[in-house]
């Protein structure tokens, strides 16, 4: 039998999707101005310098327009059931096209580099460098107006959020003391972990601690004194979301506590690489004029014309490294490669949790924050894809999940 269950209606845009939308157009019309400005001057003034800044304006703003035209029809076509999975995933090809684009200033950049290394030109200094500082204002101002006060990296670290979020440890009280309970698995094994707030320190020997799972599986905890806190000798197996039973003293009474687990995906299920193409644009663009003010004043005061040029081979090499970055993982997720081998493997851990087998699992992103899942399960008992569902549920970005139970 087969069964699925979508949460948020085919509809896997990012969390501030029309927020990115419009901080998109602000800087489409801010570097619009700019490069009009530029031009017009230039031609007025007679600077040649003037207009090829404009015209490389112009370069950016066509490449955010991209990105903000790629949200609003991913916007608007949300809900067009033409498409099955829903926009989500207009972004990511919006950021292939302009990771493409990077990828071919970067190497105009570098054969510009490399020809005036050859054969050098006169530079008016005077007159470039005012220039490479206005767009230098501009690049940083479109970054703020990108970023909207948040942090973006042009390129990716790799860090990926934590999987478990536990609540603060549970208190407990009783007449004679107050415990905090808490499952610690920062580095380690999971285990339960009792430390004591006030009163009367439990004794290990007398603690037990018993889980109820939701399907009605239990199991009984013995502690370990560690010198300032108790610990569980077994470790906690996943899920842990459950209810738990703790008597402090042998034949005392239970005081039942609830634990649950939010488990999330990999911070790049989670990346609007629309946002982050937009935003490596004018980074790159920043990072080149940083580089191009540097070799322009050395070579005005220095006489050193040489580093004009290799400036420029800088900057393509560091265009390059991003554009490839973003390549490579929006090129993932168009082929719909597995974005989280962690999060298939918790998927996998928590399935099988009871005996039963997953004998194929397809986990591939939708759109920023929404993974879907085909999942196929093999049971000795009769199951409902419902009963699955439920204990997939602890999955934050696990949006549309379809299951297949066999008996085994």
């Amino acid at each position: 039998m087969t069964d699925t269950y979508q949460t948020h209606d085919h509809v896997f845009l990012g969390a501030g999707h029309e927020k990115s939308e419009r901080r998109t157009w602000a800087v489409i019309w801010l570097c619009g101005f700019m490069m009009v400005a530029e031009i017009i001057g230039g031609v007025w003034f007679g600077s040649i310098a003037l207009v090829a800044d404009g015209l490389h304006m112009s370069t950016h703003a066509s490449a955010l327009l991209l990105a903000a035209l790629a949200y609003s029809y991913a916007r608007r076509h949300a809900r067009d059931e033409r498409f099955c999975f829903g926009t989500g995933k207009l972004g990511d090809l919006a950021g292939f096209t302009s990771a493409i684009v990077l990828a071919m200033i970067a190497i105009l950049i570098g054969y510009e580099a490399i020809t005036r290394f050859i054969s050098p030109v006169p530079i008016s200094f005077d007159e470039a460098i005012p220039i490479a500082v206005l767009g230098l204002i501009v690049n940083v101002a479109s970054v703020l107006l990108l970023s909207g006060g948040e942090h973006h990296h042009g390129h990716d670290h790799g860090h990926a959020n934590h999987d478990h979020h536990h609540d603060d440890p549970l208190r407990i009280e009783t007449r004679d003391s107050v415990v905090l309970l808490e499952i610690f698995e920062d580095g380690v094994p999971p285990r339960f972990r009792l430390s004591w707030e006030s009163g009367r320190e439990p004794s290990a020997g007398q603690v037990t601690i018993e889980t109820v799972r939701p399907e009605g599986t239990r199991q009984t905890f013995a502690m370990i004194d560690r010198g300032g806190y108790l610990e569980s000798i077994d470790e906690i197996p996943e899920p842990h979301a459950f209810s738990a039973l703790v008597r402090l003293d042998r034949g005392a009474e239970a005081h039942p506590v609830d634990f649950e687990e939010h488990v999330d995906a990999h911070a790049a299920a989670h990346q609007d690489n629309n946002m982050r193409a937009a935003t490596i644009h004018v980074l790159a663009d920043a990072a080149v004029s940083v580089l191009v003010i540097v070799g322009l004043l050395l070579g005005r005061l220095l006489g050193w014309v040489w580093m004009d040029p290799l400036a420029g081979m800088c900057g393509a090499v560091v265009i390059a490294a991003w554009s490839y970055g973003l390549v490579r993982d929006t090129g993932a997720i168009l082929l719909d490669m597995n974005p989280d081998r962690k999060m298939a493997g918790r998927v996998r851990a928590t399935i099988e949790a009871e005996g039963d087998r997953l004998t194929d699992l397809h986990l591939w992103r939708l759109g920023p924050g929404h993974l879907g899942a085909i999942l196929s399960v093999t049971t000795a008992n009769r199951k409902e894809p419902e009963y699955y569902r439920r204990r997939l549920r602890r999955f934050a970005a696990l949006s549309h999940v379809t299951v297949q139970v066999e008996q085994g």
